[in-house]
């Protein structure tokens, strides 16, 4: 795990997104935490690939790697001192710390006081905050949403809970007209430093309605970041740097990965909004995911080593901005390209992710850009139906092994 220190009070996002040169982005491997050297400073952490690495396999030459283990340079947040976390509890703790450091932050909507949550990421909160700072709301996602813009517009940052990330379809007038524009159409007189979080993805037979995977309804929101959470580590980083953003902020999170435990730092980190994280890197291709797919592209790793293949996998975090930089820097390595999604085919994010590396990287491609993704229908809630709608791991080995002839 690795990463910067940082003098200031942690990586605020630019105010206006329209800002951003991924160019500018310091992209460090994730090795050799360091300690914080003073309490008022806070490790700010992220991934990226190496640029300065030299190829050892040219593109031309046949893609086998002679000695590649399935462990390769792979990057855990267990080595040093820390403590065990599940994912919930590293966004409760991510949480809870932000609410110590600032009091405009609050929470609200449906059962996220008293009763925790529906998955326990704002549980004890309301018992140490308050029922004012930990405010539960009528089941009107519409409202609630409304409500917690108007409060980032006078000064507070709230973070808007979804029990279900599906339910905020109701509440998308708010995120579009409102959330993510009134910066721009009040002349920059008003910043929306609104997170609005909670659980999405194909879950285990929860039907189509609890199984809907809204990345590409936000994405094309002008004024909106939207982050991705895949473990305890980056979870609670995200969560820190996403109340501290001026910006409006979306953090996704994954039904099935609440339960990961983790072991993180005990001092005080935050994550970058904008970097993806290298996770395993390799020489002959460039796997790029997030959330869930993370697990089911790193299991399909260890069977593309044992063929003899060293593929360099990135959690890119970042759904809007992407990290050109060091998605960049891997296409010039490896020069193919799979993604791998949990999101719907059709207008995803895989696909403008693919179209921003054929506007951008074209020249060093070997070979089409290739995207696994969900199929285009509803989620079956029968369960082997359930699984034959989502990417599995050996359709990425099957990918791979053709992107690579």
């Amino acid at each position: 795990m690795a990463a910067r220190i940082h003098g200031g009070a942690g990586a605020g996002a630019a105010t206006a997104l329209s800002t951003f040169n991924p160019k500018k982005l310091v992209a460090p491997s994730r090795t050799n935490l360091p300690a914080a050297r003073s309490s008022k400073r806070c490790i700010v952490a992220g991934g990226g690939s190496d640029a300065s690495k030299s190829l050892s396999v040219r593109h031309s030459q046949k893609l086998i790697a002679s000695a590649a283990v399935a462990t390769k340079a792979e990057t855990s947040a267990t080595t040093g001192t820390g403590h065990e976390l599940l994912l919930f509890e590293a966004l409760q703790e991510g949480l809870e710390e932000e609410m110590d450091r600032d009091p405009h932050v609050c929470v609200m909507g449906e059962d996220v006081g008293h009763y925790g949550g529906s998955y326990k990421v704002t549980k004890g909160l309301a018992d140490k905050f308050g029922d004012l700072r930990v405010l539960d709301t009528p089941i009107c996602e519409n409202a609630f949403t409304g409500m917690g813009i108007g409060a980032a517009m006078t000064g507070l940052r709230p973070v808007i809970e979804g029990m279900n990330m599906g339910f905020l379809l109701l509440a998308f007038n708010q995120i579009s007209n409102n959330c993510g524009m009134l910066h721009y159409t009040s002349g920059g007189q008003f910043t929306i430093p609104v997170v609005i979080r909670g659980p999405g993805g194909v879950g285990r037979q929860l039907g189509a309605e609890h199984s809907q995977r809204l990345e590409s309804y936000f994405q094309s929101i002008p004024g909106i970041q939207m982050v991705a959470c895949s473990t305890p580590y980056n979870a609670k980083g995200l969560m820190k740097a996403a109340i501290r953003s001026e910006n409006p902020v979306i953090l996704f999170e994954h039904v099935l990965l609440y339960n990961l435990k983790e072991k993180i730092p005990d001092e005080e980190y935050i994550c970058n909004l904008e970097e993806a994280e290298m996770v395993r890197p390799g020489e002959h291709i460039t796997i790029l995911t997030y959330s869930r797919m993370r697990y089911h592209v790193m299991q399909a790793a260890k069977t593309l080593v044992n063929k003899g293949y060293d593929p360099e996998v990135i959690d890119i975090r970042s759904l809007k901005p992407f990290d050109l930089y060091t998605i960049g820097n891997s296409v010039k390595k490896t020069h193919r390209v799979l993604i791998v999604e949990e999101c719907m085919r059709t207008g995803g994010i895989g696909a403008s992710l693919t179209a921003a590396i054929n506007e951008n990287f074209h020249d060093y491609l070997d070979a089409p850009v290739m995207c696994l993704s969900s199929q285009d229908v509803p989620t079956p809630y029968a369960g082997t139906l359930e699984e034959w709608t989502v990417v599995q791991p050996a359709q990425i080995v099957t990918a791979v092994e053709q992107l690579c002839q």
